[in-house]
Formats: C-alpha cells, structure tokens, sequence
C-alpha cells in the first residue's frame, strides 16, 4: 500500500468496504459521490492507476466490474493466523442430492480470520462458473457461507434446486422464486415453490480469492 497515493488509498478502501459489507463493488459514481470526486470520470483515472498497479482488475463491459486483486486483501486462507481464526471446511464440487456438507465433498480445512466477514461464516464453498461475476464472484473463489433455512429478497445465497447447488441472488414474485445471475450471459432461475423443490443452504457472507 505504500506506492498508493492519499487518494488512491481511500479509493481501494472504499472499494474493499463496499465489497465485504454489500457482497458487490460499487460503480464508478458511488466511488466518485463517496469519495468527492467532480466525476465518475476522475473515478476512472484512480481506478486505472489501481490496476495498472496491481491492485484491482477491471472489466470495461460491467457497471460494477472491480476485482481485488492485492495479497494484502486477499490471502489464502491457510496463512491466516489470529486469535479470532476459524477453521472452516471447504467444500468443493457436490454431488447431485447429497448433503452439502458430506465428507466426501470437503477438499480441506483451512484457517480464516471471523472479523473479514459481515457475518460468522459455517464453512467455505468453492465456487464453480461465472454467472456471478458481476458482484465480484468468481470462477473458483472461495464463498464463505452461514447457515440459514430462510434468505430475504436481495440476499446472495447458497440454494438447491432439484438437487443441483446453486449460487444466486434471492428475489420472491408470488409464489415464484427468482434466482438471479448476475452476469447478462445467464439467465436467471425461476421456481414455482409449490410444485418443485427449493432449498436455502445458507447465506453469503464473503468471498476470498485464491492469487495462485
């Protein structure tokens, strides 16, 4: 962080804050009315300077397409080491209709520190495919989850629908439930709660990013 300038700095705190507490980077003009800036435009030049630096990743296609990309912010949960450590399993691909937290499907258990989440998390899901990118959610990330039988509507969270696991943001139309992507290349997941089955794993309450 000390080849950041004053305002780079709030700039990637803003950035990393808004991330932990709405699960989602904010747009070039929440970081400009945060922030003071004339502009999302002078937003912009901060975030282009970031990136040229290391620090985050830019997605020129996406309103909020900020990745975090600095070690700093991002550790691989097995280095991290406090007096507030959590041991957390970390469950990879799951098999269809088995439960989620079934031996079988725990890659390891590592080390993370409680106070990087808005909430204490149960354990880590390894996330597989794209279609929440937008929020900062990707391929391969590690998804910290706590668990719950009830989501409200906006909430990103863990469901099984059918059997298959799933990670989507919540909203409720009626008796349907719509589980949204957020990535304009997927649709979203519409289900009738009546006639078919939906189940709520847990709720997201962070994501870690692995930088190997």
């Amino acid at each position: 962080m000390n080849e950041l300038t004053e305002k780079q700095r709030r700039v990637y705190a803003f950035i990393r804050d808004t991330i932990e507490e709405r699960h989602t980077p904010p747009t070039r003009a929440e970081i400009a009315e945060a922030l003071g800036f004339a502009s999302a435009n002078a937003a912009q030049a901060h975030l282009r300077t970031l990136e040229r630096k290391g620090f985050i990743e830019l997605n020129a296609r996406l309103s909020r397409g900020i990745r975090l990309t600095a070690a700093e912010d991002t550790p691989e949960p097995d280095t991290i080491a406090s007096s507030h450590a959590l041991n957390l399993a970390v469950i990879g691909r799951v098999a269809a209709g088995a439960p989620l937290l079934a031996v079988e499907h725990v890659e390891r258990h590592c080390q993370v520190d409680a106070t990087l989440f808005s909430r204490t998390p149960d354990y880590l899901l390894r996330v597989s495919g794209d279609s929440m990118t937008g929020i900062g959610i990707f391929d391969g990330d590690l998804l910290a989850v706590a668990r719950a039988s009830e989501v409200q509507t906006g909430q990103v969270a863990v469901f099984r629908v059918d059997d298959e696991v799933t990670v989507k943001r919540f909203a409720r139309d009626g008796r349907r439930a719509r589980l949204q992507a957020e990535n304009p290349d997927y649709d979203d997941i519409v289900v009738d709660t009546e006639r078919e089955s939906l189940a709520v794993e847990g709720i997201a309450v962070g994501v870690i990013r692995s930088l190997h």
